[in-house]
């Protein structure tokens, strides 16, 4: 299991014409789960990005949204003493649904539900320690929840926490 956790960050959202569609820029943090089995152990370093996205209001409570997510993390692979290390951009392309809660005060709580893919693409750089790493996507699952809270009507800051379901990954 994969998650990725959207901090407290400033998300601008553009509002068009009509106010059903919102644009947002957001902050990432960016962790994963160590795991170890058949006497490897792989860490991955903890890391920050971007997420922009686009939500487009269908009813009061119900928003169709699409995502996209950058961030570069780094995959330690230790056993029998020998240290492996392969870095690589991670690409997130999701589209889902938001159901909001209702508003209290000024805060807008959230659900979100979303499908897409998660992009593992290695740097190739020096720090790369793994030879014939090859870019490898994964079909994944995206849910998690959040509050908006609204400075003005264009400014709005979000809290979010955002997980992710994923198959197995096989480009190393």
């Amino acid at each position: 299991m994969i998650a990725g956790v959207v901090l407290l960050c400033g998300v601008f959202s553009a509002m068009a014409q009509e106010s059903r569609s919102e644009i947002s820029l957001q902050g990432t943090g960016f962790f994963t789960k160590d795991t170890s089995g058949r006497g490897t152990t792989q860490r991955t370093t903890e890391t920050g990005g971007f997420l922009v996205g686009y939500r487009y209001s269908l009813t009061r409570w119900l928003a169709a949204e699409a995502v996209y997510g950058y961030d570069r993390n780094t995959q330690r692979y230790f056993g029998s003493g020998a240290l492996a290390r392969v870095q690589a951009n991670v690409h997130q392309v999701t589209s889902g649904f938001v159901v909001r809660v209702p508003r209290v005060f000024r805060l807008s709580p959230y659900l979100l539900a979303e499908g897409g893919a998660l992009v593992f693409d290695p740097t190739g750089n020096r720090f790369g320690t793994v030879s014939g790493t090859s870019t490898d996507a994964a079909g994944v699952f995206s849910y998690g929840g959040g509050a908006d809270y609204g400075v003005n009507k264009q400014v709005t800051l979000r809290a979010e926490y955002r997980g992710f379901v994923a198959a197995c990954m096989t480009g190393i």
